[in-house]
């Protein structure tokens, strides 16, 4: 079975023919809508024949269906026909959840997709799991409000850097992973990493729509020292952290 997968972006939409190894880009922009895509994605894929696509996108999804508009293209996302457009079956999933089945490597692990907002997914060997963790409430906000893209612009990088370890380590408290990769296009920023990660690539969106159609995440885990390395770090951590005390009251008679 020959994989189409796309990877729709704010600025760019890229897309990847499994057993190719160059992929093609075209622009997308805040007129972008679904029809513009599959008939760009058609004249750019020309040559390349495929049985299935797969699809990241840049908003929530449920059941191969966006659930909301994305913020950054067009409108008419949500109510579209995307098999019917493309003639064949078409699986869809969240961009930064396509991006984390790409980087799963083995284990429990969260991803962290730094970029715009704050993507985010939670992989083990027989589930994946989406999540909007960057909605959930940090300081004065949210957490993608201090790590996303507006929090570097307004804070500058050396706070937007702390943010960043702050919700790692809250955010696997809170998890348990034995790993976490921070990918995403930002995460080129960071010359140091938090405990426990390590850097994830945004071509690892290709690998996670091949591996869409083969189960939640790779059944042939491949041997990686950094992710042994960073599991073994997390695992430090658990071991060694305090224990939370436990405050009796007196009742009084």
């Amino acid at each position: 079975m020959t994989v189409l997968t796309i990877d729709i972006g704010g600025t760019h939409v890229k897309i990847l023919l499994s057993g190719e190894k160059e992929p093609r880009k075209m622009p997308s922009g805040s007129g972008f809508t679904p029809l513009q895509m599959v008939k760009d994605v058609k004249m750019l894929a020309k040559g390349w024949n495929f049985d299935v696509v797969s699809i990241g996108f840049p908003a929530p999804v449920h059941n191969n269906q966006p659930v909301a508009e994305p913020f950054n293209l067009g409108g008419g996302w949500v109510d579209f026909n995307y098999e019917k457009a493309f003639g064949c079956p078409v699986k869809m999933i969240n961009d930064a959840a396509m991006q984390a089945l790409g980087s799963y490597k083995g284990g429990t692990m969260l991803f962290l997709g730094l970029g715009t907002g704050l993507g985010s997914a939670v992989l083990t060997d027989s589930a994946l799991l989406p999540m909007e963790l960057g909605h959930l409430p940090f300081k004065k906000k949210t957490f993608e409000d201090y790590v996303g893209n507006h929090g570097l612009e307004e804070n500058g990088k050396g706070k937007w850097k702390k943010h960043i370890f702050q919700t790692v380590e809250l955010l696997t408290a809170a998890i348990l992973p034995d790993y976490v990769v921070l990918g995403g296009g930002n995460a080129r920023l960071l010359k140091e990493l938090p405990p426990a990660c390590i850097a994830g690539d945004n071509a690892n969106a290709f690998e996670g729509g091949f591996r869409m159609w083969s189960g939640p995440a790779d059944s042939a885990v491949l041997q990686d020292p950094a992710i042994h390395k960073a599991a073994r770090a997390m695992r430090k951590k658990k071991a060694t952290a305090p224990k939370a005390r436990k405050t009796i009251k007196s009742r009084g008679k």
